[in-house]
């Protein structure tokens, strides 16, 4: 079977809804449905969290974080992380350990480095997209990090599948956008029960279609995208910018650079792509 074949194929089961997770994913998967529940609220989310004791360890390092403790003061329990982060923030941080386990299981060390890769790039870009959106596009920026720690969990879907279709990964990127990305995307965000509305700015990155200076959460994505430290090892985006080249766009804030805004945000993107690698 050659790539496209492959491609094809595993496109063609997820769109189906035949998804094939490891079993560690399920358990988060349903505990991420537990938490999109309209009906879960804080002390709930606490249990559910510390029903998990390394998932436990990772919500308290993620509300000490600097993102998250403006004030500086630490917090031990989970219930306290709970509070300070917020349902919505756990959504993240439970997405963020999915995306981490669907490439838990590969023996390959070539796929095992692409997956690592692929954890770098996605963190710095949830990072920056988290402090672009809040000081830059001024979308919701919690909404702007769940959108980030997802951009690419179709590509994590398809590594975590690579081990069965040797070569798959040999010919670069290209035949993913065409043969996979979108369908496999997709069916994975469904899922995730990721929002509509999420889906639809992904989709923007997909296409690369901006406004320039950035205004929604899919230009604020490609963006936190194109300025991420790593770069993606399954493809460049269609129509990206340059760092060099985004870092001059004329934001009208301060000295109206983003050069400036990512210097004094640096320590705050630091932090939360720091704790965002525990996961």
């Amino acid at each position: 079977m050659d790539r496209i074949e492959a491609f094809n194929m595993i496109a063609a089961q997820a769109g189906r809804g035949e998804l094939a997770f490891p079993a560690s994913v399920e358990a988060s998967v349903k505990l991420q449905q537990a938490l999109v529940d309209p009906e879960c609220h804080v002390d709930l989310a606490a249990r559910l969290i510390g029903a998990d004791p390394l998932l436990a360890a990772r919500t308290v390092a993620i509300a000490n974080s600097i993102a998250f403790n403006r004030s500086g003061t630490p917090i031990s329990s989970v219930r306290a992380a709970v509070q300070r982060l917020g349902v919505r923030t756990l959504q993240s941080l439970v997405a963020a350990l999915i995306v981490r386990q669907l490439g838990s299981t590969l023996a390959d060390a070539g796929l095992r480095a692409s997956v690592a890769q692929l954890w770098e790039h996605t963190a710095h870009t949830a990072a920056l997209a988290q402090v672009i959106a809040r000081r830059v596009t001024h979308v919701d920026p919690d909404t702007a990090l769940f959108a980030g720690i997802v951009h690419e969990v179709g590509a994590f879907y398809v590594l975590s599948r690579a081990g069965e279709f040797p070569g798959l990964l040999d010919g670069g990127g290209d035949e993913w956008l065409e043969h996979g990305e979108t369908v496999v995307g997709r069916s994975v965000f469904g899922a995730l029960m990721v929002p509509e509305h999420v889906v639809r700015a992904i989709e923007a990155m997909w296409t690369g279609m901006r406004a320039l200076p950035p205004e929604t959460l899919g230009d604020t994505l490609l963006l936190a995208d194109d300025l991420a430290q790593v770069a993606s090892p399954m493809h460049a985006r269609p129509g990206a910018t340059t760092p060099q080249a985004a870092r001059t766009i004329d934001f009208a804030v301060g000295d109206g650079t983003l050069q400036a805004i990512l210097d004094e945000s640096r320590h705050e993107v630091q932090s939360l792509r720091a704790a965002l690698m525990l996961c």
